[in-house]
């Protein structure tokens, strides 16, 4: 039975958390604990891990949609689940790396540059889009809205996979540099 009113129910939610994280992950990325006294070694072996937490991440979202196009719905579902608690935990992880550490600036020169420039562009960008979306496929799903659930994962699956992949492309491209 679809139940529309949960979509509208977590609407305003999805709008906030949407706003929110990004904002967030903004203002913690510049914060150093210590500049507030608090004396933390940095987590320096959180990268390698949190780049396979996105590989991980990228081959759950594929298991998924190999899933449902086999009508394993409710494997599905778990995959999905386990794909947005990967992405909370590298967020959670990225934050905390980037709160005791110092970014890294990357140092290939030329073409690979740019090349590097324009993949952590559009992996930030896209990171932040998907936000809603995969907030809104997951809700559609609940509320068990699959027509217009398939609708919106059609776009999301595709962006959150690209953010996955990246992010460990981004990791290797970068891993040489850090100190």
């Amino acid at each position: 039975m679809e139940d529309h009113s949960l979509e509208k129910k977590y609407s305003k939610f999805i709008v906030a958390v949407s706003i929110i994280i990004p904002v967030v992950v903004a203002i913690l990325f510049g914060v150093k604990l210590k500049d507030f006294g608090i004396n933390v070694e940095p987590l320096s072996f959180l990268p390698p891990i949190y780049a396979t937490i996105n590989g991980i991440t990228a081959i759950v979202l594929i298991w998924a949609v190999l899933a449902i196009k086999n009508g394993k719905r409710k494997l599905h579902e778990q995959l999905m689940t386990s794909a947005i608690a990967l992405s909370v935990a590298f967020l959670v992880m990225y934050v905390a790396y980037h709160m005791t550490a110092d970014s890294t600036k990357f140092g290939g020169e030329g073409v690979i540059r740019y090349v590097y420039f324009f993949i952590l562009i559009t992996h930030i960008l896209l990171s932040i889009a998907i936000i809603p979306l995969v907030l809104i496929s997951y809700v559609r799903a609940l509320a068990q809205r699959f027509d217009r659930h398939r609708k919106i994962a059609k776009i999301t699956f595709p962006l959150w996979l690209y953010v996955a992949v990246t992010g460990v492309v981004i990791y290797l491209m970068i891993s040489p540099y850090y100190a």
